[in-house]
């Protein structure tokens, strides 16, 4: 997805942003009142801190399970970037051996959680902490920044999600999952934040996503 931002300046990509607003770049901000934006953060919070606290028991167990299994850490932790164009480190619980050379490299307990998406659930904490959303594009590295081309300065105005149009689509190729974030950026509305919620919601509770996988 070419754009006229290709070479958007990585180390500061929220400088170029502002400036290309003063310059009169073309911005939807009918879908980024703040009202709208302000509801969507007071919205991140109160679900984040109740599914933390009702999945608090399952949290610990996790953590406990993959602490036992081979002392290495609980989390990994990726640098992506996000809202402003500032880097931060992604959660997710760790499903690899903390000793990569010794046998399969994801354990069994991290291919239950991948097939579940359980792995992803401490990204709750990076909503509470700001630096993500429950809906939103994918989090991205800066390196993937320049492939949304024109819609750049539109990623970095808003919070990456924990689920998005992305994850409730199946066999995406990476140049259609940058076309969904875009998308999504163009026609944001809390209706279609709740649409997403409850599409993913509908999929993590059928039996085929919380099962893990078995090759026939």
């Amino acid at each position: 997805m070419a754009g006229k931002n290709q070479g958007i300046n990585r180390n500061d990509p929220w400088r170029d942003y502002t400036r290309g607003r003063e310059e009169g770049y073309r911005f939807n901000s009918s879908k980024s009142h703040t009202i709208s934006r302000a509801l969507k953060r007071v919205l991140d919070i109160t679900i984040a801190a109740s599914l933390l606290f009702l999945l608090s028991p399952l949290l610990l167990s996790v953590a406990l399970i993959i602490t036992l299994s081979d002392r290495g850490p609980i989390l990994n932790s990726h640098r992506r970037i996000g809202y402003r164009g500032k880097e931060f480190g992604c959660l997710k619980f760790r499903t690899t051996r903390a000793d990569a050379t010794a046998g399969p490299n994801v354990t069994l307990l991290g291919a239950i959680l991948k097939r579940s998406s359980l792995d992803k659930l401490p990204k709750l904490i990076n909503v509470l902490l700001g630096q993500m959303s429950l809906v939103g594009p994918r989090a991205i590295t800066k390196e993937e920044l320049p492939r949304y081309g024109e819609h750049a300065y539109a990623y970095i105005a808003v919070r990456p999600g924990l689920i998005g149009h992305w994850q409730t689509s199946e066999r995406l190729s990476y140049q259609n999952s940058v076309s969904l974030d875009v998308e999504y950026l163009c026609k944001w509305t809390l209706v279609l934040d709740f649409m997403i919620m409850a599409k993913t919601l509908s999929a993590l509770l059928s039996r085929h996503a919380l099962l893990p996988k078995v090759d026939s």
